[in-house]
């Protein structure tokens, strides 16, 4: 299974787009709903990817959790995430039943309160 298909990865470029753009001008990025959620089934690490790099698309920006108890915004490598095996050595997965209710921002508030990404 590819891990971002093509309409979701269009989506994630455009939201990096926009983003550039409001760096470009100056002005305060926009907090992006996440375009998708990705986790270990066996690692207990969960990723709400909201944006990719339109110039580097291997780097995507989003909320991550590597079940340590204190989920944080920032740039992680997808590269790396398809790398990542659990205890049962199996892959990351997307939660294809995943549809965003609120912005990044928000998630990451949630996750502060609860010392993990809840969706």
């Amino acid at each position: 299974m590819k891990l971002i298909p093509a309409n979701e990865y269009r989506k994630l470029i455009e939201q990096g787009r926009a983003t550039a753009a409001a760096f470009a001008e100056g002005q305060e990025p926009p907090d992006h709903k996440p375009v998708v959620k990705l986790f270990t089934p066996d690692a207990n690490c969960t990723w709400l990817i909201a944006e990719l790099d339109p110039d580097e698309p291997d780097i995507a920006f989003g909320l991550c959790d590597l079940g340590l108890g204190c989920a944080e915004l920032g740039s992680v490598r997808i590269s790396e995430i398809e790398s990542v095996r659990g205890a049962f050595g199996l892959p990351a997965e997307r939660d294809r039943s995943f549809r965003a209710d609120r912005s990044l921002g928000a998630y990451a508030a949630v996750a502060r309160e609860n010392g993990r990404i809840v969706t």
